[in-house]
């Protein structure tokens, strides 16, 4: 079944787009880090899951959003937790994988794994075997994202924008830490209620400008909007 037609409302014109156009642009890059982009799919109502996934709020278009945003980036970060949630395996980008645990509490016999694809950004303190799999630490007890963002080249040389996929708790941490430059936001035209996560949980009230760089509908009624920050510096 074909995708349900896109159209573009901003920027002037109004017209049909693709999301390889709207989402294919030139990202900068900040100073001493990669450029950071969260893509997350919301209810009207707030939730970022349906039936305890993320992916029961999606339709065709906000999977091929998802699947571009991994293809035009450098390098995918998600939480361990939300990788397990949704089953993720080896992305089809064939883009390295960054996992983001604390505790270390990880199934390297998964297909994830043993892929290769995968690595994993951990703290000091986690109980992993660093000659199981490639693990980037940073930090002592809990993850330090800035310096791990800093030194992602490490692991993928040249690395110039990272697409972050959640969850909430890891969003809620890029963003207490000033690293979200740019939110790729899905509303999917349902309310769901239940007491399903906020995009962002576990961050300090922050007042973070955003601008919006675009606003595209199709035709099931789905909103994509992408932001960014005004100065990524």
């Amino acid at each position: 079944m074909a995708a349900p037609a896109l159209r573009r409302l901003l920027p002037q014109p109004i017209g049909p787009t693709t999301v390889r156009e709207a989402y294919g642009v030139e990202r900068p890059r900040p100073d001493g880090r990669p450029w950071i982009g969260l893509c997350m799919v919301t209810s009207v109502d707030g939730s970022v899951v349906l039936g305890g996934r993320a992916g029961g709020l999606g339709n065709e278009n906000d999977v091929d959003v998802l699947l571009t945003l991994r293809e035009l980036s450098d390098v995918i970060v998600v939480g361990a937790g939300t990788a397990r949630a949704e089953g993720y395996g080896p992305p089809r980008s064939g883009r390295r994988i960054g996992i983001v645990t604390r505790s270390g509490a990880l199934d390297l016999d998964s297909e994830l794994f043993r892929s290769g694809l995968a690595f994993v950004i951990a703290p000091a303190s986690a109980p992993i075997d660093d000659g199981a799999v490639e693990v980037l630490r940073a930090g002592e007890d809990e993850v330090d994202l800035a310096d791990a963002f800093a030194r992602l080249h490490e692991i993928v040389p040249g690395v110039g924008f990272v697409d972050v996929e959640g969850g909430p708790a890891l969003n809620g941490t890029l963003l207490a830490a000033g690293l979200v430059d740019e939110v790729d936001l899905t509303i999917s035209p349902r309310v769901v209620g239940g007491t399903g996560d906020r995009m962002i949980t576990g961050a300090p009230e922050v007042d973070q400008g955003l601008e919006l760089a675009h606003v595209l509908a199709d035709d099931d009624g789905f909103v994509f909007t992408r932001w960014t920050r005004p100065d990524p510096s």
